[in-house]
């Protein structure tokens, strides 16, 4: 059952991308190389991963996302890895134990309840494409420590208005 959360301001280094549902890969694939990035400069993740979806245009399969990784306290960015903070304010939360690939239905019943509630998201529609203010799916399992998929879980976070 999704429930509303008040998260603090979060700090994080993060890539950004766009891609299309097939490409996810070149964005996602470099949560590794942040975290190691990281390690090089003595820090250490202040928590799970995650993908931000900055925008999505569904019609034309395109999406702009971040992969991040927080950190405790803001570290500077270099080349194409970025400094950001995620904002704080009320997220309606829930979480999915199971393969990413599911992820689809678990974000629609997110949506869906957020309806029912007459919750309004952080979220603009400008031709086609939405522009979320705070939309993430956080990576709980450490894919080194548990390789099969269909055993990971997922939080999903999505900012009110």
């Amino acid at each position: 059952m999704p429930q509303i959360v008040e998260c603090p301001e979060r700090p994080y280094v993060g890539v950004r991308g766009t891609i299309t549902m097939t490409t996810f890969g070149l964005v996602a694939d470099r949560i590794g190389e942040i975290i190691g990035w990281l390690a090089q400069r003595g820090h250490a993740p202040a928590g799970a991963p995650f993908l931000r979806y900055d925008a999505i245009n569904m019609p034309e399969d395109r999406l702009v996302v971040q992969a991040g990784v927080p950190v405790a306290e803001p570290v500077e960015g270099e080349g194409d890895i970025f400094a950001a903070t995620l904002p704080a304010g009320r997220y309606a939360v829930t979480s999915h134990h199971g393969h990413p690939d599911q992820l689809i239905g678990v974000i629609e019943a997110l949506l869906k309840w957020g309806a029912e509630q007459g919750l309004a998201w952080d979220m603009t529609e400008k031709d086609g494409t939405e522009h979320w203010g705070c939309r993430l799916e956080l990576f709980q399992t450490d894919p080194r420590v548990e390789p099969d998929m269909h055993n990971w879980d997922t939080d999903l976070q999505i900012r009110l208005a």
